[in-house]
């Protein structure tokens, strides 16, 4: 067996099972999960009626590459969003679909993690997305944890990085939009974290899988590639963003993401997905074409979770300390009791699930920034939210 796998540590979802294991929540109430950031709106009937159109394409094997209609599709939609008018992405060189950013996420520290004669690091934001910290330890680095706290707004203090471990690190995760905070990192932020890359070396993974769930139509969250853009950056040295329709779209069981960015390191990643990723079928990749030339469903997106935040918030109000995210469908609020004995009161009460904030993270320095913290998912519909939002006050209050 791959003795790399023994330093995996269990999935959160596996600890929340864990966790309530044993307990019967109340019959009479319905279970609501907020634990799980799965989307439960409906997904676009455009998207659907091309999926059906389609199917017929199963008969035929498709390309690790995608077809160059989805390709330009992508691209499009990119330039577009990110205002890439100096530079405009080609199709050909800086874009690779994928089945879903999970995928792309994990294997893209496959790809570029090289052996060294100091031990390659992946500095990663904490909390964090566990695919980070999986990708990091099977590809034979060590995870480099900057931890993402309220004092500094949820970002990474990278200034407080050694000179030594920049010297070492190999790969940078970033996430924007986070998970779990809904922090936005700035234009400032950006050029900070794309100038440290040109002067060490390492490549920038930018996880931007909920930069389309955000609150003001005005002022969307920047990206990697728009910032290198801005900076005359040529042809996204070291930069790759990662994007899904997941979240978007409402369509995570579609799988369809893509990478877009360095062309030099999508050489290698594209024969890396040679081997080992999973090719978008035909019928997927026609639906994903409709997804990213549509824009009125995801504004239509976007203002259904507006309504959703203005009333559970409002609710929540007084109760726990929380805040509206900058961006993103979750709320991260601090618990009036250890973060597991809440998440487990809150089930056992009023059937309940939120993910213990503990899980997604990792103690450094003696601080666990997720400790006393729970993550709450807002994408069930506004009547299970309301309902979730009246009886977490019930269950705060009797605390």
């Amino acid at each position: 067996m791959n003795a790399r796998l023994a330093a995996l540590q269990p999935y959160p979802f596996q600890k929340l099972a864990a966790l309530i294991e044993g307990i019967e929540p109340p019959k009479h109430k319905a279970p609501i999960r907020l634990s799980i950031g799965e989307p439960q709106h409906a997904a676009p009937a455009l998207v659907l009626d091309a999926l059906a159109k389609n199917l017929n394409g199963v008969s035929t094997y498709p390309s690790t590459k995608g077809s160059l209609a989805l390709r330009q599709s992508i691209a499009s939609w990119a330039n577009r969003r990110f205002k890439l008018d100096r530079q405009a992405l080609d199709p050909e060189r800086h874009v690779l679909p994928v089945a879903g950013t999970r995928e792309a996420l994990f294997a893209i520290a496959q790809t570029v993690i090289a052996p060294a004669a100091e031990p390659p690091l992946v500095i990663i934001p904490n909390p964090f997305y566990q695919i980070y910290e999986g990708a990091a330890l099977l590809a034979g680095a060590r995870p480099y944890f900057v931890n993402t706290v309220e004092a500094n707004g949820y970002r990474m203090d990278l200034a407080s990085v050694p000179e030594h471990v920049w010297r070492q690190t190999q790969l940078l995760y970033v996430c924007s939009p986070g998970n779990p905070t809904g922090a936005v990192l700035t234009l400032r932020d950006w050029t900070n974290i794309i100038e440290l890359s040109q002067r060490h070396g390492f490549v920038i993974a930018s996880d931007e899988c909920y930069s389309e769930i955000y609150f003001d139509e005005a002022a969307p969250p920047p990206g990697v590639l728009g910032a290198a853009a801005q900076m005359g950056l040529r042809d996204y040295t070291n930069c790759l963003a990662f994007h899904s329709l997941s979240k978007r779209s409402n369509l995570p069981g579609l799988r369809s993401g893509f990478v877009a960015g360095d062309p030099a390191i999508l050489v290698d990643y594209f024969n890396y997905r040679t081997y080992q990723g999973c090719a978008l079928p035909p019928p997927t990749q026609a639906a994903s074409i409709v997804a990213w030339n549509d824009e009125a469903h995801v504004r239509e997106n976007r203002e259904q979770y507006r309504k959703k935040f203005d009333v559970v918030l409002e609710k929540l109000g007084g109760t726990l300390r929380v805040r509206r995210p900058d961006a993103s469908f979750y709320l991260w609020p601090r618990t009036p009791v250890d973060d597991e004995m809440f998440a487990r009161e809150l089930y056992r009460q009023e059937n309940v699930l939120v993910l213990p904030g503990s899980y997604l993270s990792r103690s450094v320095d003696g601080i666990n920034p997720g400790a006393d913290r729970v993550r709450m998912a807002l994408v069930a519909s506004p009547e299970e939210c309301i309902e979730a939002a009246e009886r977490i006050r019930r269950c705060v209050e009797s605390l």
